[in-house]
């Protein structure tokens, strides 16, 4: 069966609700809670959600040479190597026991982009941001809003009950797994599976502009050292950190490979903008590679570059190009609430956040 053509960028696609400004309102006061309660507790502003990192590595993204003209837009319109820094992590807002099994995060930052650039954005970066998950746990910014103030009132309390009710719950996703069933909600409250963090596949769960076109990105490990490593589960042996040591032990052998792919709207009624919880098929719209990620066997918790990225930098969807405009609801909520912990961290800890210049990342 031929696949039909991508369909072409419109502002018109999307659909803005006329109680968005009050959602993002009420999303800052649950994230001000959760960041000034981890931040009394630690003494330490951290990240509102995706708090806790496992790796820290540098890399190199390579464009493919001669992609065909759906596929070469934007960031991809051009061959070309750029290096890229790349933050594993889970989800939570505070920094949990590895007991806790929580979706895994891939965040990376591509340094010495040029094109016009989205506004507000600084520097010469273009941020991605994604889960282990092909979709979102929450339609629209109003609902997800409501699953964070239940998340933001358990913020570093009832960590052991926490621990029981996340082996609970991934005792409940493997049995919906093994009937073929799939629960991003049971995951997002901790019943991921155990996996190692290297060798799941990424998603950005929502759309953004691609060009002239829409896209969903993915990034999926094809070296065979990572690919050892899919769904391999990590024996945490009662170590809290357990998940960034086994980071830390495999990165240092380990020649990375991951292929950045792309999933073009072809279908506005299959692949909607505005439903993140609705997963784009992929025999509707199959995922193109469009370049490689690359990183050498390395010290993936090294304290100059864990400083640089955790303390210094944020990632995100908002920041880089106009070409990849982020688009949705979702993604529309997420601009203010990544600036706002962003500024929180930064007027906490006393320290300023600023995108990386390419010299920095070399030498980091």
């Amino acid at each position: 069966m031929s696949l039909a053509p991508p369909v072409r960028y419109s502002p018109e696609m999307e659909d803005v609700q006329p109680d968005e400004g009050e959602v993002i309102q009420k999303l800052n006061k649950d994230f001000d809670t959760i960041l000034e309660t981890t931040a009394e507790n630690y003494g330490h502003a951290v990240r509102s959600v995706h708090a806790k990192a496992h790796g820290i590595l540098k890399g190199e993204l390579t464009v493919d040479d001669n992609l065909p003209p759906e596929l070469a837009q934007g960031l991809f319109a051009k061959g070309g190597t750029y290096p890229v820094l790349l933050r594993v992590s889970t989800n939570a807002g505070d920094i949990l026991d590895d007991a806790i099994s929580l979706p895994r995060g891939l965040a990376w930052k591509v340094v010495g982009v040029e094109g016009e650039r989205l506004p507000g954005a600084e520097g010469d970066t273009q941020d991605f941001v994604m889960v282990a998950s092909p979709v979102f746990q929450a339609k629209t910014a109003k609902e997800f809003e409501g699953n964070l103030k239940a998340l933001a009132a358990t913020t570093d309390k009832m960590e052991g009950t926490k621990k029981v009710l996340s082996a609970t719950l991934r005792g409940v996703n493997s049995a919906l797994e093994a009937v073929g069933v799939e629960s991003p909600k049971i995951a997002s409250l901790g019943g991921a599976p155990q996996s190692h963090p290297l060798g799941e596949t990424y998603w950005s769960v929502t759309p953004f502009r691609y060009g002239d076109y829409v896209a969903k990105f993915q990034v999926l490990p094809v070296s065979p050292q990572l690919r050892q490593l899919e769904g391999k589960e990590v024996d945490l042996a009662g170590n809290p950190n357990g998940l960034r040591d086994t980071v830390r032990a495999d990165a240092k052998g380990i020649d990375g490979e991951w292929e950045v792919r792309v999933q073009l709207l072809r279908d506005k009624d299959k692949q909607p903008i505005e439903d993140p919880t609705v997963e784009w098929k992929e025999e509707d719209t199959p995922f193109q590679r469009v370049g490689v990620i690359r990183t050498v066997p390395q010290d993936s918790w090294e304290g100059k570059l864990v400083h640089q990225v955790n303390e210094e930098t944020r990632f995100s969807i908002w920041t880089g190009l106009t070409a990849h405009r982020p688009l949705g609801n979702i993604n529309r909520a997420r601009r203010e609430t990544y600036q706002h912990s962003a500024d929180f961290r930064a007027r906490f800890n006393g320290c300023p956040i600023h995108e990386p210049a390419v010299s920095e990342v070399e030498a980091a």
